[in-house]
């Protein structure tokens, strides 16, 4: 092995003992941005809201920060306590309080996942006045689409179009209780917008400037049947959420398996690519072309898996910035420095400042 340059074998930092980060994917701060147009349109302190959900404001500056998947999730929540609205002031009517929770008490008596969709979709067709959600079946390829009511480009509208189909993918998910995989999804914009992750959010291929916002999927899988009852509902709503950002990601994707591979190694020398396809009895070529196929490179993973862990890091009051170098396995805090600072246009020690000033402690109400 290699033991010289910015990484190197390390001791793990006294005191950081089961301070193994799990290294979750983060949420780029363009997501965001997104999510906060509809309080921005109504005038609303966003600093504050910020503040509340564990967010440093001032990472709204570098276009690179990510945030921690559990923060976005906060953020969620915090806007609808503070907008009274399912939908975050993004569409032009609310979206009242309870809405989604009343849909899924609906969604569970279904037999099958297409009866569960079509049902669920009339409901929502209820209550957004902006667009309308449709399901088809040609070809044996299922279809949602999505209509816009209206004529524009709003870009709080195209926002909550992609919402209402991730989250409904992932209330899909949740009722049978497995991974839809996806065939497309369609997005209405011209082009993909840096930092979106909208290939990772989806683990599909994204087709820009359709006609509408839609996703398409093998017509087989509405004949799953709805495995979620009352008593399971209560849990999930409770996660929620949380639960549908996370839970069902593609775990036999090259990504995910390389990340698990890669996980178990963050605090030394990361195996090469040649190594790593030989642990999943794939050629370099082969493991190359896959992840190309899957929207990644390889040195790209290693840093995005080093940042993720990094900022989970961050938040742990009780790691000084050289315990969290060391348990990334930089044999120089100066390297971890800059090497964060080139993922996430922030110094370590800045975005310390800045999450844990912030962030209510325990016992330390929101402001």
């Amino acid at each position: 092995m290699n033991t010289s340059g910015p990484y190197a074998p390390a001791k793990r930092p006294a005191g950081a003992a089961g301070a193994a980060a799990v290294a979750r994917p983060t949420v780029a701060i363009y997501q965001v941005e997104q999510i906060l147009l509809g309080v921005r349109r109504q005038g609303r302190d966003v600093g504050a809201i910020l503040r509340r959900s564990g967010i440093p404001p001032a990472l709204l500056g570098s276009p690179l920060s990510r945030i921690s998947q559990m923060q976005y999730a906060a953020l969620m929540r915090t806007l609808r306590r503070v907008t009274r609205d399912e939908l975050w002031g993004l569409c032009a009517r609310p979206v009242p309080l309870g809405a989604f929770a009343l849909g899924c008490r609906h969604l569970v008596n279904c037999a099958t996942l297409g009866e569960a969709l079509a049902d669920g979709l009339r409901f929502w067709n209820l209550l957004i006045d902006d667009f309308s959600a449709r399901l088809a079946v040609s070809g044996g390829v299922a279809t949602i689409r999505l209509r816009e009511t209206g004529v524009g480009t709003d870009p709080c509208l195209g926002y909550a179009q992609r919402v209402f189909l991730f989250m409904g993918l992932g209330l899909a998910c949740w009722l049978v209780a497995r991974r839809i995989p996806l065939l497309r999804v369609d997005y209405r914009e011209s082009s993909a917008d840096e930092g979106s992750d909208a290939y990772r959010l989806f683990q599909a291929p994204i087709r820009y400037g359709q006609a509408a916002h839609a996703l398409a999927f093998d017509a087989r899988w509405l004949e799953l049947p709805v495995v979620q009852s009352r008593q399971s509902l209560g849990e999930f709503l409770r996660q929620a959420p949380a639960t549908l950002v996370v839970r069902y990601r593609d775990g036999a994707s090259v990504t995910e398996r390389i990340r698990r591979l890669l996980r178990r190694r963050l605090d030394a020398e990361m195996p090469s690519l040649e190594e790593v396809g030989r642990a999943l009895a794939m050629t370099p070529q082969t493991l190359r072309r896959r992840l190309r196929d899957e929207g990644q490179g390889f040195q790209a993973l290693k840093d995005d898996l080093r940042r993720d862990a990094a900022i989970e890091y961050l938040a742990r009051p009780d790691l000084t910035l050289v315990d969290v170098a060391g348990l990334l396995g930089f044999s120089e805090p100066s390297a971890f420095h800059r090497a964060f600072k080139r993922w996430t246009g922030a110094a370590p020690g800045e975005y310390r400042v800045a999450r844990l000033v912030d962030v209510p402690g325990p016992g330390r109400p929101p402001d």
